[in-house]
């Protein structure tokens, strides 16, 4: 799949992951490779995505994601580094 993680101002990620766990607002969820079409509201909270790299963390302050076609989306209001 591939994921995107922009904000206002810049690109925070691009690339290819094997899944994505988010902060949703009802509580947290996974994305995995062909997952169904998807929009939801984050919360602040911690976005986790798996490479064949290994796992990375990104600390969002809340923003939208968007899964369809195997590519996620997701607007975030701001990322803590």
């Amino acid at each position: 799949m591939y994921l995107e993680i922009i904000t206002p101002d810049k690109k925070v990620y691009a690339g290819e992951v094997e899944s994505a766990k988010f902060p949703g607002a009802n509580g947290s969820f996974e994305v995995l490779d062909l997952h169904a079409p998807l929009i939801s509201t984050l919360e602040k909270g911690s976005i986790r995505i798996t490479t064949n790299m290994g796992q990375e963390f990104f600390t969002v302050d809340g923003g939208v994601v968007e899964v369809l076609n195997n590519k996620i989306i997701v607007l975030a209001e701001s990322v803590i580094e």
